[in-house]
């Protein structure tokens, strides 16, 4: 009996001594972001999505895009850096409950993880994101700190799926008033 336990013990010392030495490979957050538009896509990075968004400085694959979208660049930074302030917790209960489980399984068919196997997957995603994303921004969420906590290096965009839900609302903020403050307000008064 020792000496299996013995055994054991040193299995275990082995894994941890393991586990200390060899390099992590962890990604803390999404790198790049491919926007799907159907048999076209172009990718841009996180980091420079971030230094466009707060300091105006776009590289030529962002300026390409931006291009295309035919939008001023001011209204596309607003929009990227609109925060929604929501604590941490009631963000926790809005992604488990009923109407949380809807909206995070319409937004998976329009963000999700490259290698996505299936809706749950995507849909984890969205939750860890989420959540982690109110956390770097200190109770708030925008665009920029959702894809900072985004647990996948590529994240895909469906340019498809969205302008499917596009064409439902009329504005960009009446989406946004969408997915934010109806759950909201089911919620806190719960």
């Amino acid at each position: 009996m020792n000496k299996i336990n013995f055994s054991y013990k040193k299995i275990i010392i082995l894994i941890f001594i393991a586990l200390s030495i060899l390099p992590s490979n962890k990604v803390k957050s999404a790198e790049e972001i491919k926007i799907v538009y159907g048999l076209f896509s172009r990718t841009i990075n996180v980091k420079e999505l971030k230094e466009f968004t707060f300091y105006g400085d776009a590289d030529k694959n962002l300026r390409r895009l931006l291009k295309l979208t035919n939008t001023k660049n001011d209204e596309i930074k607003e929009i990227l850096r609109k925060e929604f302030q929501i604590p941490i917790s009631i963000a926790s209960k809005l992604m488990y409950s009923e109407i949380g489980n809807v909206i995070l399984t319409r937004l998976s068919k329009i963000i999700h993880p490259q290698n996505a196997r299936d809706e749950r997957t995507a849909v984890l995603a969205l939750r860890s994101s989420v959540i982690k994303g109110i956390d770097i921004g200190d109770g708030k969420i925008n665009t920029i700190t959702f894809f900072e906590g985004y647990p996948t290096k590529r994240v895909i965009l469906n340019v498809n799926a969205l302008s499917k839900i596009m064409n439902k609302v009329e504005s960009i903020a009446e989406l946004l008033e969408f997915f934010t403050n109806s759950p909201l307000n089911k919620i806190k008064t719960d």
